[in-house]
């Protein structure tokens, strides 16, 4: 980082006139541990699980659209195939836990800890065991990619329901209200929200999460893809490799990853400023600063793919730039 940083005071513009980008790259920098000029291998790691907390009617669509949306994605017509293909990434798809038996397909990668979590108003979402399976089994997928090339990754999700564990996890994590935290989701209305809100209330309620616990957080009130998500962010980081997090949902993951090891937020990058007002919450807790601000709420990675190109300008511009010795140009310009 020492030496990116004063790589980037020799530079041809004036001292942090990049802002954001001389930020980004330094922190690459520190991540890679050495200065490098682009990423040749990107990839979206996509996870879906099923919640049984729609059994309580949180949300607009019913729990089959998370398989649905699961073969939208290996047959390429979401939102995160385009974004994706566009930044030059691969989508790895992965079934952490949906209800429904997805047929097997060879761009499918199957680690279903169960058909969805339980009920969390009437226990805990899963057992303790389950959420460091689902963690290790996040590591054990993104140590696969690593093995086929990786050089960044992002995290994306998929599970109708989700929205009301992450905000269940980012009440117990950050200890704000549930109010300030829970969102619309798919869009609820104003009913709609205040019936989300008093869910989630009886779900904590009910099993008292402990906040210094993160194991116990993600068993009682979480979900198959946000332990898998924890994981990914684990895993990549012990490997020295940017992680890019998504929306509300990579974000609660985030919180589950980062009580466990605080130090991976280094290792952390906001893509976006999700419309989910907890994700705000969240990422203020967690020290990070979003890239963007585009109103998105879709999550699959679509927010991380768009977070990537950023990252990826930074890292160019600090590593194929000319210095000013290089270019003969006069050095007081930094000035």
């Amino acid at each position: 980082m020492e030496a990116a940083r004063a790589r980037q005071s020799e530079l041809t513009k004036p001292e942090g006139s990049l802002g954001r980008l001389e930020e980004l790259s330094i922190q690459v920098a520190g991540i890679e541990g050495q200065i490098i000029a682009g990423f040749e291998h990107k990839a979206i790691i996509t996870m879906a699980a099923d919640h049984g907390v729609v059994k309580e009617g949180v949300t607009l669509y019913p729990q089959e659209v998370t398989a649905q949306m699961v073969a939208n994605f290996l047959n390429g017509g979401a939102g995160i195939n385009v974004l994706a293909s566009f930044i030059g990434a691969r989508v790895v798809v992965v079934d952490m836990g949906t209800a429904s038996d997805i047929p097997p397909n060879s761009g499918l990668i199957c680690r279903k800890i169960a058909r969805g979590t339980k009920n969390m108003t009437e226990q805990a979402a899963m057992t303790p065991s389950q959420a460091v399976e689902a963690i290790e089994e996040g590591i054990e997928i993104v140590e696969d990619e690593i093995s086929r090339g990786l050089d960044i990754v992002g995290t994306g999700d998929m599970g109708i329901g989700n929205t009301t564990a992450s905000s269940a996890i980012c009440a117990t994590i950050t200890g704000e209200s549930v109010k300030k935290v829970a969102g619309r989701g798919e869009g609820l209305g104003n009913e709609q929200m205040d019936y989300k809100i008093k869910i989630i209330e009886k779900a904590l309620e009910f099993n008292k999460p402990d906040s210094q616990n993160a194991i116990d957080v993600l068993a009682k009130v979480g979900g198959f893809e946000i332990g898998g998500l924890a994981g990914v962010m684990l895993g990549a980081a012990a490997h020295h490799i940017p992680v890019v997090v998504d929306g509300f949902i990579s974000g609660a993951a985030a919180l589950i990853a980062a009580e466990l090891s605080p130090e991976l937020k280094h290792y952390l990058i906001a893509a976006h400023l999700s419309a989910e007002r907890g994700h705000k919450i969240l990422l203020q807790y967690l020290g990070l600063t979003p890239l963007l601000e585009l109103d998105m709420r879709l999550g699959e990675g679509t927010g991380a793919a768009l977070g990537m190109v950023i990252v990826e300008a930074a890292v160019k511009t600090l590593a194929e730039m000319a210095t000013f010795d290089e270019a003969g140009v006069s050095q007081s310009l930094s000035s």
